[in-house]
């Protein structure tokens, strides 16, 4: 992750100097106002929307490329570089949606206003994205040339030799992808086109899109004759036969007639400021009961793997009075060192909130772990108030950061305690931050439990926070034993995610799903393996290959939370209308990555990364390059000797370099960070003691006297010193004048000795 206190300076500074700006005459034309004192927080100056930012290392360079305002000039440079945002002339987004995914395209325009025509300078791009969200490219059109991004595999050690390799492209947050374009000429037009998958949530039967679409004001152009277009179009197909009904649009959308089994929304004007909301929409697929189809298709001629394609999925309806499984669960909670502060208080909070919510003959335990165990009670106890009360008081004095790691005997404990639970639904919730050696070992471990001959076994919802736990690791628990995985890459989401992630484990109406009538079908493929419990907070979504005749029929069976067996048979249809490839890909690389991690496979780590650098999917095992495209004129090469017209004798060729870029993927854990107890979101352990403080010192002048070293900013400064501060500058200077006529003199004394 880049540094988020330098970004929020920078931009800061960015704000500061964009004053410098000269628009003219008007006094109705004004630079952007800067955030005053009551609206600045840190957040305020992320991207909530599609941004670009100049990089404005040398100050002097800033000024209206149109109408120079021969201010001053400006001595020293910015370190770091301030962020000028740009100011933006045009933005479309369309989304489309597939089941519980989207997938989002931005189109904008923006102009380099606040650089000389006669300079240039790099420009970053900000791409905040939604729940879950994976950058899938980015395109940049510029009058001369043109960038694109794509995946390289890791491990192409003679492709990559090739590329001249910079550490750019990176997350300034788990959900903001930044990019920089080098070398852009002031007064440019840049045309971006950006493309992003996220989640839907889905609650309550209904599923939200919430895309970042909220500009600040000072991205507005400035100028009241400028036009502003805005665009928005929303597509959603769930598939044949489903009804989809829309209950909320934040922008005044118009519905659009169905087409080929989709429903759409559109919205098109000229506006004078831009969005200061999100785009966000809710709609229902209504059914009073469980349904769900199955998609079939036919593999692309370009697809490295040619059997056909399946999707399924299964709803669970709108009743509200479905009964849920009685649970056993105990919570499993890391409190090693890394989680001091805000990750333990977090985890503190949601696990009070989600001991509140069980139902009275719901039974309980709660695990503390570091190097040692920590048990509230020494078997399970009933979810009285009395009970829970105390667990809330116990969980608040012996939940104390501090210690190592070690996760495989508090495992071990907890599924010895869930060992007899027959007509309930056994459930461990795990809760770490750190990476330990052993992960091999408890996988195998659980697994050798699961195949006992039980009617339901354990169910492990896994929760990893920040980046060096082995997220791939918990993953494999999770969906090994027909759980859940989730995440907190940034700490500030960890309460509400953990939350969420109790909520959907609590209300789990569907269990031991299976399909019972695929065995006639070859080199099936089905992901994930073990099919998760249907929750009433979330649907089952399946995908696949297989070779053969799929059945008509699909029949799907499972346990109801009154121990009753239930079966449910889903149609097959067959639909061009949804890319299967393109909508469960993201699933499929994830769960066959965890499986690569496991099984430690080099031809699975290939599968995957020929499956990332198809798709545009980013994996572990491939990294993000910016290919740049440059229009070249040349003299053709002649053997006759005539005379040509330059027409003749020039033509235009375009000369690519491929640049790679910063490694994108969360890696498989960090055993000596966990060992250290670096907490999460800390910076980067490799940085040395020695590069920080040289940072510090190089920029401590730079900090003093503000942006620059002018003549009026020292003046300023030496105004606001006090006496002491003065007597020991004018010491310190006199001291280095001494210095200097000192050895002026032994270079005097050392010519008249020759």
């Amino acid at each position: 992750m880049a540094d988020q206190e330098e970004f929020v300076k920078s931009v800061e500074d960015g704000l500061r100097l964009s004053k410098r700006i000269y628009f003219g005459k008007d006094r109705a034309v004004a630079p952007p106002k800067q955030m005053t004192a009551m609206e600045k927080t840190a957040e305020s100056y992320f991207p909530t929307s599609p941004m670009m930012y100049a990089v404005i290392e040398n100050p002097a360079f800033v000024d209206n490329p149109d109408i120079p305002s021969y201010q001053p000039h400006v001595h020293g440079r910015c370190d770091p570089p301030a962020l000028i945002p740009l100011q933006m002339n045009g933005v479309s987004i369309a989304a489309d949606c597939y089941f519980d995914t989207a997938f989002i395209t931005v189109k904008g325009s923006w102009r380099l206003h606040c650089v000389m025509s006669c300079r240039s300078c790099d420009c970053r791009i900000a791409v905040p994205m939604g729940e879950q969200g994976s950058i899938l490219g980015v395109e940049i059109e510029l009058p001369r040339k043109s960038y694109s991004t794509k995946l390289v595999a890791e491990d192409d050690e003679k492709e990559n030799k090739k590329l001249v390799k910079i550490e750019d492209g990176c997350f300034l947050k788990p959900h903001i992808f930044t990019l920089t374009i080098p070398e852009i000429d002031g007064g440019t037009y840049i045309s971006v086109t950006i493309r992003w998958s996220q989640k839907l949530l889905y609650r309550d039967g209904q599923f939200t899109l919430s895309i970042p679409y909220s500009f600040p004001v000072y991205v507005t152009p400035v100028g009241k004759k400028i036009s502003k277009k805005e665009k928005i179009q929303f597509n959603v197909n769930c598939g044949p036969r489903a009804e989809v009904s829309c209950k909320a649009i934040s922008h005044p959308l118009k519905e659009l007639d169905d087409e080929d089994e989709k429903l759409g929304w559109f919205y098109e004007a000229d506006v004078l400021n831009w969005s200061s909301s999100d785009v966000v929409i809710t709609y229902k697929i209504s059914s009073p009961n469980y349904h769900g189809s199955v998609l079939l298709q036919s593999p692309q001629q370009h697809d490295t793997d040619q059997r056909k394609m399946f999707s399924c999925y299964l709803f669970p309806g709108a009743l509200e009075c479905r009964k849920v499984f009685r649970k056993e669960v105990i919570f499993v909670v890391d409190i090693s060192g890394s989680m001091k502060g805000k990750p333990i208080d977090d985890s503190k909070q949601a696990l009070s909130v989600a001991l509140s919510k069980l139902d009275s003959q719901d039974l309980f335990n709660i695990i503390a772990f570091n190097n040692e165990e920590y048990l509230f009670s020494s078997s399970l106890e009933v979810a009285t108030k009395e009970a829970i009360d105390n667990a809330i008081q116990w969980i608040d004095m012996n939940f104390i950061a501090g210690g190592s790691t070690n996760i495989l005997n508090p495992m071990k404990q907890a599924i010895g305690m869930l060992s007899n639970a027959e007509e309930s639904m056994p459930i461990i919730f795990l809760v770490t931050d750190g990476a330990v050696e052993d992960e091999r070992q408890i996988c195998e471990f659980l697994k050798s439990h699961l195949t006992q001959n039980r009617t339901m076994c354990p169910r492990l919802y896994t929760f990893g926070i920040g980046l060096f736990c082995n997220h791939y690791f918990l993953r494999t628990l999770a969906t090994t034993s027909r759980g859940h995985y989730d995440a907190a890459i940034d700490v500030e989401s960890l309460q509400v995610r953990l939350e969420r992630l109790f909520s959907r484990a609590s209300s789990i109406i569907l269990a031991n799903i299976a399909f019972e009538n695929l065995d006639g079908l070859e080199e099936l493929e089905v992901y994930p393996s073990q099919i998760p419990d249907l929750s009433s907070e979330g649907p089952v979504v399946l995908s696949g290959r297989y070779q053969g005749v799929f059945p008509e029929m699909l029949k799907a069976k499972g346990i109801l939370a009154d121990m009753s067996n239930f079966s449910v048979e889903l149609k097959g249809f067959k639909s061009k209308a949804i890319p299967l490839d393109k909508a469960r890909v993201k699933q499929q690389i994830e769960i066959l990555t965890a499986q690569a991690w496991f099984t430690q496979n080099k031809d699975l780590e290939q599968k995957i990364a020929k499956m990332s650098i198809q798709d545009t999917v980013i994996s572990e095992y491939t990294r993000m390059a910016l290919v740049e495209t440059e229009k070249v004129k040349v003299i053709k090469p002649t053997t006759k000797r005539k005379v040509h017209s330059d027409d003749e004798k020039i033509e235009e060729r375009l000369v690519q370099k491929t640049i790679l870029l910063h490694y994108l993927g969360f890696g498989f854990g960090n055993l000596t960070a966990t060992i250290d107890n670096i907490p999460p979101g800390a910076i980067d352990i490799e940085d040395e003691a020695a590069e920080i403080i040289a940072k510090a010192t190089s920029n401590c002048f730079g900090k003093l006297c503000g942006l620059c070293c002018c003549c009026s900013c020292c003046i300023r400064t030496c105004s606001n010193m006090n006496h002491q501060c003065a007597i020991a500058l004018t010491q310190c200077l006199g001291a280095l004048g001494c210095l200097g006529c000192f050895t002026c003199c032994q270079y005097c004394c050392f010519e008249d000795n020759k």
